[in-house]
């Protein structure tokens, strides 16, 4: 495959045909599968690679463009319209909450690359963390344990352990007070 090929067409064939067969499911069965039954969905993102802890639960309007880069903790919740765009591994930790909006976007282009090629960057969610509504976590974010990114605020940027941000682009706001067990 020549580069130029590979700018246009930049993930294997194999990827290309699992991408269809996961809009399809995504498009009949996730979207019939009642919200109270959480082990179906699980179910259906199992089937096609993701890691998905007990109790999870995600809404019929959840985008997530490939369950097989995903791995989910325990009792996390994604709520209406969350856009997960994980073109690179993404991993939400334990008792964790994406609200309604949110968008986790693991996909950017080199703009020192004239051709802007893609990158594939990692997103990290720790434990106990809550990303709110409407809000925006960039390429190759770490969200650290019980943090929280508030309505709207764009983290392009790392996000200490237990810190409240807010804004465009997030800054601290505060700390958050630790609970639960020690993590």
């Amino acid at each position: 495959m020549t580069d130029s090929q590979r700018e246009r067409w930049p993930y294997s064939p194999v990827t290309y045909v699992r991408r269809a067969l996961w809009r399809l499911v995504w498009l009949s069965l996730w979207k019939v599968a009642h919200w109270r039954l959480t082990g179906v969905r699980s179910a259906i993102l199992r089937a096609f690679g993701a890691r998905v802890g007990r109790g999870t639960a995600l809404r019929a309007s959840t985008w997530i463009e490939m369950p097989w880069q995903l791995a989910l903790g325990e009792r996390c919740l994604l709520g209406d319209h969350v856009r997960i765009y994980n073109l690179g591994p993404l991993s939400i930790g334990d008792d964790s909450v994406i609200s309604q909006n949110a968008h986790l976007c693991g996909g950017t282009h080199d703009y020192t690359d004239p051709t802007f090629a893609l990158k594939r960057e990692e997103i990290r969610i720790g434990k106990q963390a809550w990303i709110a509504a409407d809000a925006f976590v960039g390429p190759g974010v770490t969200i650290g344990d019980g943090a929280i990114v508030g309505a709207r605020a764009v983290a392009i940027g790392d996000v200490a352990p237990w810190t409240i941000v807010g804004g465009n682009p997030a800054q601290p706001i505060k700390q958050r007070p630790r609970v639960g067990p020690a993590t």
